[in-house]
């Protein structure tokens, strides 16, 4: 019998009892309120320092700890993957229509159990660092296409190791919160020097991320086939470009200034546990990884993608591209493990981005980058059309697996683009 949960949840809805995605949320605001963590279950968030409080977090990893009542999820990654699961196994049973611990406890339901749209999210997570990958071939493959031409599109180390950059925690924000379009330089026209001011190819990225469980000890890698154990789960993550100024500052140390002033990602973590039924065969890699990124079983996940652009002053959203995570070419098995074979060490609460997850078609572009050729194509949004993002945008992600009578997804990640300061 399929499990169903006692709270009624919409067929559409996201968050139904078998993905109970992770978050931090706030209620009512002040010291009286302060953040705490939830799953999200239909239209509601569950309050587990209230759960926790009952008594009904009952086994031996969870009973005594403290993890829920916490402003962030840190300390509940830290104890890894058998705790993870207790706490899965106990909020399904709770929140089943078989079991009447929470269900017919009416005080506690009012306590624990508070509408979606009463609280506030906050960033689920204390992130330590944050490292972006560059692990879709289709996208890699597009970028080389666009600055250096077809003969030399992928460099060759690209198809042996993930590809990264050590990305800026300070400015990773929460879904709903404005970004300010960058300023920066750009190329300099003829004997002119280099352009100064806002960015006039602002872009989005369609990209998840990695969310980091337990870490490892200074000079201790990762075995690629354990690595599954380190990773909580995934969320989306929209890492905004300025792709004049990154253009311009790239050579020869890569990224800078044209990505740190912001990166957004969705306040629910979806757990690899909720993930694990839409588990699908990652692309056949050649040439065969070295012996440290050969996996027993290389495996992505079956996640629709789509990205909406709604234009200022506009009332309506349109979508631009549609794309998958299996799209990705090196796993996220593969990228920690990668990220950690120096003997570098991971914390809990660290961040692993994708990198644009780009497939093969030019609606399934992760990016105005892609999608306008940079910038020599007009891209259609209802009325209006763009080549690169204008201030008044605001662009949504989404993700959705399709399970048999039920999804599991993401929720959305947005941002909007507001005004550069004078």
């Amino acid at each position: 019998m399929a499990l169903k949960s006692f709270i009624e949840v919409r067929p559409d809805s996201h968050f139904p009892i078998q993905n109970l995605p992770f978050g931090i949320f706030n209620h009512g605001g002040g010291a009286t309120s302060p953040p705490r963590p939830a799953v999200a279950i239909g239209d509601y968030v569950l309050d587990l320092s209230a759960i926790h409080s009952a008594g009904l977090f009952d086994g031996p990893l969870l009973s005594d700890s403290d993890c829920f009542h916490q402003s962030n999820l840190n300390k509940f990654l830290e104890l890894g993957r058998a705790a993870w699961k207790e706490a899965r196994a106990t909020l399904q049973k709770i929140l089943s229509s078989a079991d009447p611990a929470l269900q017919n406890n009416a005080s506690l339901r009012q306590k624990a159990l508070l509408p979606m749209d009463e609280v506030q999210m906050v960033l689920p997570i204390a992130i330590g660092d944050y490292t972006d990958f560059f692990s879709s071939m289709h996208h890699a493959k597009n970028c080389g296409n666009i600055f250096r031409g077809p003969e030399n599109a992928i460099n060759p180390n690209w198809f042996h190791l993930p590809i990264a950059y050590h990305g800026r925690a300070s400015s990773i924000v929460l879904s709903g919160t404005d970004i300010v379009r960058p300023r920066g330089q750009g190329h300099p026209t003829g004997h002119s020097p280099p352009y100064f001011g806002p960015s006039r190819k602002l872009d989005f990225e369609l990209e998840m991320a990695a969310v980091v469980g337990p870490g490892n000890e200074l000079g201790k890698p990762v075995d690629v086939n354990e690595a599954a154990d380190h990773i909580f789960g995934v969320v989306l993550m929209n890492d905004w470009s300025a792709r004049d100024i990154q253009a311009w500052e790239c050579l020869p140390l890569g990224p800078f200034l044209g990505k740190s002033f912001g990166t957004t990602i969705s306040p629910w973590i979806v757990t690899l546990d909720a993930l694990e039924p839409f588990a699908c065969d990652a692309p056949k890699q050649v040439p065969r990884p070295l012996p440290y990124l050969a996996e027993e079983r290389s495996k992505n996940y079956d996640i629709s993608l789509e990205v909406r652009i709604k234009p200022a002053g506009e009332e309506d959203s349109f979508i631009v591209t549609k794309s998958n995570f299996n799209h990705l070419y090196w796993t996220l098995t593969q990228q920690l493990a990668h990220h950690t074979i120096n003997g570098c060490n991971l914390r809990p609460g660290d961040l692993l981005g994708t990198g644009t997850i780009s497939g093969p078609e030019t609606e399934s572009y992760g990016s105005l980058l892609e999608l306008s050729w940079n910038g020599t194509k007009e891209l259609s949004c209802g009325k209006a059309s763009r080549k690169f993002l204008e201030d008044g945008d605001e662009v949504i992600f989404s993700g959705l697996c399709k399970g048999n009578g039920y999804n599991v997804g993401f929720g959305t990640c947005s941002g909007k683009i507001i005004p550069s300061l004078p």
